[in-house]
């Protein structure tokens, strides 16, 4: 079972990030430009952040097995027909289709395993699970490059059928007999409407904005005035319904809120870099695709081999005191990153990311342990609906902003730097003297000199981000200490996705 659940879960994250890096594959293949193949990752992500929110509701109503069922064979058939997509109109349909059915998915692999383990156990169960979670970002950009490169980009979904149906089978076999309560509660319709317009504007805004140069688009201007009343109307509303489809009233449990609100902060902050990186190595320093993965894949070195040893023995531990840790060990590897110069060797490059591997241990099992620990087991799945769509949210906000913030960065960093290169500075001729002694004419020393102001702006204005992560890890100490003290069953940990 815990196998089971964790390949669906696998598949369904390593998803998200094999088909970005064959987006430029796919367009040319389909006949389409580049920005019209975006749509083949925009239409996935925001299926996906409506249904996950939706999941909860979907369980109570269908049954947790009997969902998970459907959504895993539906993903694994949604893959099939991607791989066999010969236009882009297709192969958007099938993309809203796979990742419609891998919210609840992914919601339900957690629930049915707190569920379906007795307390003492759950740690190592969601510590194996979790390890899934950690492991297929990092191989998703490395697999997809590679079978793009060696095969086909088709492959890139192929790949998941037998994954789904191994998956699939595993789960029936053991608990397809273990059925949950379903309940025939009256369809919130007002509350489903204002979620598909409110969440699905967000998304495209958050997917679309850094494309569209944000607010100087009429396009995404429209779309942030109709997330913003869709959602806050769907909070009006769900606070005042009986049987919402959104269940916000798991807020007013302190200890939710304040996992929401560090899980949210945080998982920003770490997606900061897991975008940032390789992106920083392949257009300023050089790497190529397979080794920039290579650099960022040592975060999943620890967390493989201590996520499970956390979960095992977390409910011996005070989990305020561990997440409290985790924050302190994220903020050393962001401050060890912000100090990044474009002369760095590879382990410069690849030791925080080991480091971070530990504390993403230290963070993700004790985490959801603070908020299951008194959270009566009917509202698992909700709760880790909400907990996921947050987490969700805060990456799509991350990747876009972090893009944006980063070029704008640079603009700065350039300015000031120019400005100490002008024509006659001391330094300027000092470094026109350099590059002559070097053997370079005066043409060519000043190309290499606005190569090297434009690379060292970038590596600047990626420190800066690096740099307020880490303070961002570091504020968000004291918020974990608003959380009351907890303490999970023994072994009672959880993964996060």
């Amino acid at each position: 079972m815990t196998f089971g659940l964790s390949f669906a879960t696998f598949m369904e994250v390593l998803d998200i990030t094999i088909a970005n890096v064959s987006v430029p594959t796919i367009a040319g293949d389909l006949a389409v430009s580049a920005t019209q193949g975006t749509w083949a990752i925009t239409s996935y992500g925001v299926a996906n952040a409506i249904t996950v929110l939706l999941a909860g509701w979907l369980s109570r109503r269908f049954g947790e097995v009997r969902l998970f069922m459907f959504c895993s064979l539906g993903f694994t058939v949604a893959s099939f027909f991607c791989g066999l997509a010969s236009t882009l109109p297709f192969l958007v349909i099938m993309r809203v289709i796979q990742g419609g059915v891998a919210g609840p998915m992914v919601t339900m692999s957690q629930s049915l395993l707190l569920r379906n383990y007795a307390p003492e156990k759950r740690g190592m169960a969601m510590g194996i699970w979790g390890m899934t979670t950690v492991v297929a970002p990092m191989l998703g950009p490395i697999l997809g490059g590679y079978i793009t490169d060696h095969y086909s980009w088709p492959w890139i979904f192929f790949v998941n059928v037998p994954v789904g149906i191994i998956a699939a089978a595993m789960v029936w076999s053991t608990i397809g007999q273990r059925e949950t309560p379903r309940t025939r509660d009256p369809v919130d319709m007002v509350g489903f409407g204002l979620v598909v317009i409110g969440v699905g504007a967000l998304q495209v805004c958050l997917d679309k904005g850094k494309e569209l140069d944000w607010f100087e688009s009429n396009f995404i201007i429209t779309l942030t005035i109709i997330s913003v009343l869709a959602l806050t109307a769907l909070l009006i509303w769900e606070l005042g319904e009986e049987r919402p489809v959104v269940n916000l009233r798991l807020f007013q449990r302190r200890n939710f809120a304040v996992a929401v609100t560090v899980m949210s902060l945080a998982y920003a902050a770490m997606f900061s870099s897991i975008i940032l990186m390789p992106l920083f190595l392949q257009t300023q320093i050089g790497y190529t695709a397979t080794w920039a993965g290579m650099a960022i894949a040592p975060v999943g070195v620890f967390s493989i081999f201590m996520m499970p040893l956390i979960g095992r023995h977390v409910g011996r531990l005070n989990l305020r005191v561990v997440i409290s840790m985790s924050m302190v060990i994220f903020a050393i590897a962001a401050f060890w990153r912000s100090t990044f110069t474009t002369g760095a060797d590879f382990g410069y490059f690849a030791l925080p990311q080991l480091v971070q591997g530990g504390a993403l241990a230290l963070f993700f099992p004790p985490l959801v342990a603070l908020y299951t620990a008194d959270l009566p087991m009917a509202q698992y799945a909700s709760a880790a609906s909400l907990m996921n769509f947050s987490r969700m949210t805060a990456g799509a906000l991350a990747t876009s902003a972090v893009t944006t913030i980063w070029d704008n960065r640079e603009i700065v960093h350039q300015t000031y730097l120019a400005s100490e290169l002008q024509s006659g500075s001391p330094r300027f001729t000092e470094l026109m003297a350099t590059m002559a002694r070097a053997g370079l004419d005066t043409p060519t020393a000043m190309a290499e000199t606005a190569r090297l102001l434009i690379q060292q702006s970038y590596m600047l204005a990626a420190n800066d981000i690096f740099f307020a992560s880490g303070c961002i890890f570091m504020i968000l100490i004291p918020v974990i200490w608003l959380a009351r003290p907890a303490k999970a069953p023994a072994g009672a940990g959880a993964g996060a996705h």
